[in-house]
């Protein structure tokens, strides 16, 4: 009996033929578009009995597979002389250079359309053809050959034999993956209060192809909860891949134990953590040339090999994994684990790979998507991160550069420099003295002159110009014009002016309607956070639909073990200056009358620093740490090393609401005995977060409340968070601000904080 693999024309050819580099040097953004246009106006001139797009499909054996090929020809073209399959290639390359030999893995895809269909029709020859067209001349070359069915049938035998033990290797895989998960245990003694609720809603949002909204406090379990029951779900055939999405490193680390564990109950999957290219990299600097790397020399020639290597040896593929592998194989590790995670069972990475328009993975196709459930850890951080993604900007110094660079050596570029660069002075007139615009629409003349600028830096660039600073216009102006294609009045576009500087942002106010099209047609999504609060804002904001399941489970832990302060100053920015000393007052108090670790969080550097000052001046004899702006990664970890159990000693450490010490630091047991929030935590006033307030407001809702409100609490109780995070934790969090004690907070504030105490 046959096991059934389905893989596309262009997937299997494009892992059968791939060979060479790592691209050297610039490739064209646009390309896509333009073979579009290409495809379209060659496919309008064909005949009344000629078609297009047609879809071919055949079934090759390989020992115990059933290998299933399936996609659609370009074209089909009806003469007397019989059918032509027509492969459409667009290319900006000199046609001249392009030669029948160029590429193998062109014939072989539209060799293998012309087989699927010849055996469908029972044809005994077919007609090939390939035609590249350019895409600014629009000037045509073909080549053509004629074969017969048992050359065909020969020739994709031998592609799909090519393909056959990376397919008999992976579905070995699948059999004893299932296997492993039919008798896999929760990796724990027993489920915690609140974590087999929480699982048995992500199982059943999967089984029923749906899209969960979960808060979930911290310390309950929330990643192994929704791990867990995701692998049952792939062991139970409704899924074929999980993809964990985290915004920081630390929560990708507690994915990779979560798996670790289960892997150590007989689990048996690969998971692959993508890490940033300039993280990963080898050399010292991140430049993809075959000259210059030779990890990007040669790569597609061991790719296969490499890939095939890891994935037979190895489960858990972390960063090191990679890198040796890498090394192994002479690979770039970067583009190793984007080939290794389209093969994986799980994918742990960044969320800017399946959101972000600028670097999402591509290759995930329809069916693949159908197949896959989306796990958005810490969710509360997609909201600002989203704005961010589908935001894009310009800036006027790198068009006055780039006019005065190509000067009299490249007359059309420094042209099409000098129009955005004088649009950029039209526009700054337009702001007058307030030094900035606001405005709904997005002007059509920019959009004109920007593809007029692209165009010739593309130009530029193939020619092999390697300035650095076209190279980063250009893809500052390719970011532009695909948020311009994203624009709608979930947008504004503003403009600044800072001295002779002129900056112009497409601004994205309401993120919701983009995330919601991005995760189409994934099987499920399931959002979750300890701070996924208030709920309906975070539903509202992430896309979410009316039909989706919502759940929020209360602490498991008791009320005992947490006890809650409120002191009632004004935290306002008009007043920091003299509450200063009554909050190092009330951090010496808190110390003295209970001794231990203890973390105060500041809504900014500047405050952060006045009350450190004045700490350090008063009781010098006090340990104390401070978060300064930009640590390295030795530094943080020395910051939370300080943070001793069996430490004799009391310490205070002194950090920012919201940066990096608020959040995904697990600091257990006696290393943190108390958190100090000061101020309700929200976002600084400053012109985008009035747009958004404005925005809002127009749109019915509560502009205030989704601009400021709700994104501060949420700061604030992700520093709270840091403290109670096991069954056995004790501690006391102190809130300073009067807000606190106003009804509208104390709606926010979790259950757990409620029986507070008000320091008079």
């Amino acid at each position: 009996m046959f096991t059934q693999v389905k893989i596309s024309v262009r997937s299997l050819v494009e892992y059968v033929f791939r060979s060479g580099s790592i691209e050297a040097g610039f490739q064209t953004g646009s390309s896509l578009i333009e073979g579009t246009r290409a495809h379209q106006k060659i496919q309008a001139t064909y005949g009344e009995t000629d078609e297009k797009e047609v879809y071919v499909k055949a079934e090759i054996p390989y020992e115990q597979l059933m290998v299933v090929i399936e996609g659609r020809c370009d074209g089909l073209l009806s003469s007397e002389e019989g059918i032509t399959v027509e492969e459409i290639k667009s290319t900006r390359t000199d046609l001249d250079f392009i030669t029948a030999e160029s590429y193998p893995v062109h014939w072989a895809q539209a060799k293998c359309y012309a087989y699927m269909y010849a055996k469908e029709h029972d044809l005994r020859e077919m007609h090939v053809q390939l035609t590249y067209v350019h895409v600014e001349t629009e000037e045509q070359k073909i080549f053509t050959q004629t074969v017969s069915i048992e050359e065909l049938e020969c020739f994709v035998l031998e592609v799909v034999k090519g393909y056959g033990p990376y397919a008999l290797a992976r579905q070995r895989h699948a059999e004893k993956r299932n296997i492993s998960i039919k008798g896999l245990p929760f990796p724990f003694d027993r489920y915690r209060e609140g974590q087999r609720k929480l699982a048995g809603a992500v199982y059943k949002t999967i089984s029923e192809q749906k899209t969960i909204f979960a808060k979930a406090p911290t310390g309950i379990g929330k990643t192994i909860s929704t791990l867990f029951p995701s692998v049952k779900a792939i062991g139970e055939g409704m899924l074929e891949r999980i993809v964990y999405l985290t915004a920081k490193t630390i929560t990708r680390t507690t994915a990779e134990e979560a798996f670790s564990l289960m892997q150590e109950k007989g689990l048996c999957m690969n998971t692959v953590t993508i890490t940033a290219k300039d993280k990963v990299c080898f050399k010292d600097e991140t430049r993809c040339q075959k000259e210059y790397c030779e990890f990007a020399n040669g790569y597609y020639d061991r790719i296969n090999e490499a890939v095939l290597d890891v994935l037979s040896t190895e489960t858990n593929i972390t960063r090191p994994l990679i890198e040796a592998y890498a090394r192994k194989h002479t690979v770039c590790p970067f583009e190793f684990s984007l080939d290794l995670a389209y093969a994986a069972d799980v994918i742990i990475c960044d969320y800017n790979y399946i959101f972000d328009p600028q670097v999402a993975l591509k290759r995930f196709f329809e069916e693949q998507k159908k197949q896959t459930v989306l796990l958005v850890d810490e969710a509360h951080n997609l909201v600002d991160r989203a704005r961010e993604m589908f935001s894009a900007d310009l800036q006027k110094s790198s068009f006055l550069q780039l006019k005065r660079e190509f000067k009299g050596y490249n007359e059309k570029l420094y042209k099409a420099a000098n129009l955005i660069n004088n649009y950029f002075i039209a526009v700054r007139k337009k702001c007058g003295e307030q030094k900035l615009l606001v405005m709904k629409d997005m002007e059509e003349e920019l959009t004109e002159i920007v593809e007029m600028f692209m165009t010739e830096a593309e130009k530029e660039l193939m020619a092999g110009n390697t300035s650095q600073l076209l190279l980063d216009t250009y893809f500052s102006s390719r970011s532009f014009l695909k948020i311009t294609n994203l624009y709608d009045e979930r947008y504004m576009t503003y403009v600044e002016c800072e001295k002779s500087d002129v900056r112009i942002k497409l601004f994205c106010l309401d993120p919701s309607h983009l995330l919601q099209k991005t995760v189409k047609g994934y099987r499920s999504k399931v959002y979750f956070s300890a701070t996924l609060m208030p709920l309906h804002y975070f539903q509202n904001m992430l896309g979410g639909k009316e039909e989706d399941y919502t759940l929020a489970i209360p602490s498991p832990f008791s009320k005992e073990q947490l006890e809650v302060f409120i002191q009632p100053l004004s935290t306002r920015y008009h007043d920091r200056e003299r509450t200063k000393e009554p909050i190092a007052a009330m951090l010496y108090e808190l110390i003295k009358k209970k001794p231990g670790n203890y973390l105060a969080f500041f809504p900014s550097y500047h405050y952060l620093h006045n009350v450190y000052e004045v700490f350090t001046e008063r009781h010098p004899d006090i340990p104390t740490i401070i978060q300064n702006i930009g640590m390295s990664e030795e530094e943080r970890e020395n910051f939370l090393e300080s943070f001793q159990a069996e430490s004799n000693e009391s310490l205070i450490g002194f950090a920012v609401m919201g940066g990096i010490f608020s959040e995904g630091v697990d600091l257990k047991g006696d290393r943190l005995n108390g958190v100090i929030v000061v101020g309700v935590g929200l976002p600084q006033l400053c012109l985008e977060r009035n747009i958004i307030k404005d925005y809002f407001n127009d749109i019915g809702r509560n502009g205030y409340d989704y601009s400021y409100v709700f994104p501060g609490i949420n700061k604030v109780l992700q520093a709270g968070g840091r403290l109670i995070r096991s069954e056995y934790d004790t501690g006391t969090i102190v809130l300073i601000d009067d807000r606190f004690l106003q009804p509208k907070y104390q709606m926010l504030l979790p259950d757990e904080w409620k029986g507070f105490t008000v320091i008079k």
